[in-house]
């Protein structure tokens, strides 16, 4: 109960604009922890490798984005062959794929952008109070006077800060893993199709 009550009182200090911080925070997380989940390549090994062991039989079990979508596309080259449709087929495939990646990644970007603006708007209503309280002289007013203006005013830049910093370095992060997995796909198509017509 105590926690709750330091919680309770830490939020009250940062006027209004913290909580819509904390929902954003939980929101950021519950999207990099989805986006981090989703992107599991699955092994480390090199796409052309991890199509030979599938194809020879040495792997079964995919463990990965990559490693299934290499089992699915092993499947459609032998079903219809290297043609410029079998292409299309794999695209077409690939697409779940490339949707299940991309999923969250604009919510944290919005994030990123919005927690920082979020904890300005509360630094300019705390010195909004603050110069109040200077206008009529009162040093301590009922929410707080000049300190509880700064105070808010502090307390709301911080929160934003610690939402966007560690958000946009993951997400970068993130960011960078998809565009690589994304790279992965397109090597299986091309790899396999090029196997099949025996270049």
């Amino acid at each position: 109960m105590h926690i709750f009550e330091q919680f309770n009182e830490y939020m009250h200090s940062g006027g209004l604009v913290m909580w819509p911080l904390a929902i954003s925070t939980l929101g950021l997380w519950y999207a990099l922890g989805y986006r981090y989940h989703t992107l599991n390549r699955g092994s480390n090994a090199t796409v052309r490798n991890l199509i030979r062991k599938y194809a020879n039989g040495i792997r079964k079990e995919s463990k990965g984005l990559i490693d299934g979508a290499v089992v699915e596309a092993i499947s459609i080259v032998d079903a219809y062959g290297a043609t410029k449709t079998t292409r299309k087929y794999l695209e077409d495939d690939f697409s779940k794929y490339l949707v299940e990646m991309g999923k969250y990644r604009r919510l944290v970007m919005t994030i990123v952008a919005a927690a920082p603006l979020i904890g300005l708007l509360g630094t300019v209503i705390g010195m909004i109070e603050t110069f109040d309280s200077l206008a009529d002289s009162v040093l301590f007013s009922q929410s707080g006077g000049i300190a509880g203006g700064i105070s808010q005013a502090l307390f709301t830049t911080q929160l934003g800060l610690v939402v966007a910093v560690p958000g946009l370095i993951i997400g970068r992060i993130l960011d960078r893993k998809e565009d690589k997995m994304i790279m992965d796909l397109d090597q299986i198509k091309d790899i396999l199709l090029t196997q099949k017509k025996g270049v």
